[in-house]
């Protein structure tokens, strides 16, 4: 199987040094605010995305039962360095349901390709490093982990696990082990069909009893729409948004994501 790209785009200009460096500085500027640390469920698909920029808008929700939903809309800048490396710079917020949002996390985020196409099941990398907001100085966390992607005809599957750690003066936790799955077919362009699952096990040495671990899992939509006539500087503009059931933070409940990202 060969991971195929999402669209084609023009070379870019920026410098790979500079894209770099204005990602780091900006992830230390992100004003501490006491806010919850967000999961962000959005299943990483790797691909061939060289010279490709992208604007990456994001909004997703949690729903406990009888309680108020929150939200957070997010945003993020990303650059297709080469053929094998993706990278993105991700702002969040977080809020109640009537906008009333304050900064939660910044998130330089990157994937590399391992594989393209050599063997059965192609293999990426993935990488984050997280600014959290919060009050009692600057909260850092990392997520790594391997991502697994294969397609069954028209069927694309992609199975991901995830680790990550805090940093936080008087942090004691252990790493936590997270996972996600994704099913898409890709019946046309404009609607792909499928589903989607995530979950948070615990430790990674050790999880959680079943009863303390997150599941969830839903019926998911995919698209996209060329905006230009196909040419070296063809604009894309892609869609997604699932809605899931099950426990989030442990406790029952719902979330509903979509995702926009203009590709060019």
């Amino acid at each position: 199987m060969k991971v195929g790209r999402l669209c084609f785009g023009r070379a870019s200009r920026w410098s790979h040094a500079a894209f770099a460096w204005v990602a780091t500085v900006a992830v230390g500027l992100v004003p501490a605010t006491s806010v919850r640390a967000d999961p962000g469920y959005y299943v990483l698909a790797p691909y061939d995305n060289d010279g490709l920029r992208v604007v990456d808008l994001r909004y997703w929700t949690v729903k406990h039962h009888g309680e108020p939903e929150v939200i957070w809309p997010e945003v993020g800048l990303g650059y297709g360095i080469n053929s094998r490396w993706m990278t993105e710079l991700l702002y969040s917020t977080i809020g109640p349901a009537n906008w009333d949002i304050v900064p939660s996390s910044l998130a330089w985020q990157n994937e590399w390709l391992l594989t393209q196409g050599e063997w059965p099941i192609d293999l990426a990398l993935h990488a984050s490093l997280i600014r959290e907001a919060g009050v009692d100085g600057r909260i850092w966390s990392i997520e790594y982990g391997p991502l697994l992607q294969t397609d069954w005809g028209r069927t694309q599957l992609n199975a991901n696990v995830l680790f990550e750690r805090r940093f936080e003066p008087d942090d004691t936790q252990p790493i936590q082990m997270k996972y996600q799955w994704q099913i898409r077919h890709r019946w046309h362009p404009l609607m792909n069909f499928g589903l989607q699952g995530f979950g948070e096990l615990g430790p990674w040495s050790h999880w959680d009893e079943a009863g303390r671990q997150s599941h969830r899992a839903g019926p998911a939509l995919f698209g996209h729409v060329d905006l230009g006539d196909g040419d070296a500087s063809a604009q894309t503009l892609a869609y997604q948004a699932a809605y899931l059931l099950g426990s989030v933070y442990r406790r029952r409940g719902s979330m509903f994501t979509v995702r926009v990202q203009w590709q060019f």
